[in-house]
């Protein structure tokens, strides 16, 4: 089954789904700072634009390219910074 998701008033939107590797969104983000927090473990893969990330217990924002990707420990918060419509695929573990 398919769900939609939709945040920040419809500024961040993903498709959650199932598979074989197990549970992934796959959604787009607007131009926006973000903060999100963790239930799982997370990879965040961007898959087209770039983010700037704080993520816990850092002090720098690094920028997260397409074709890059980060991990979340769960029960973390991480905040996002995008300049133009960015798409990516989240993974839970």
């Amino acid at each position: 089954m398919i769900s939609a998701n939709e945040y920040f008033d419809g500024n961040v939107k993903s498709l959650g789904y199932e598979s074989a590797t197990g549970k992934s969104t796959l959604g787009v983000m607007e131009a926006g700072t973000y903060e999100f927090a963790t239930s799982l473990h997370e990879t965040m893969n961007v898959v087209e634009g770039e983010m700037t990330v704080l993520l816990p217990g850092s002090s720098d924002w690094v920028t997260y390219k397409a074709g890059e990707a980060y991990e979340i420990e769960a029960n973390q918060k991480f905040q996002v910074k995008v300049s133009g419509q960015t798409s990516y695929l989240c993974q839970y573990k």
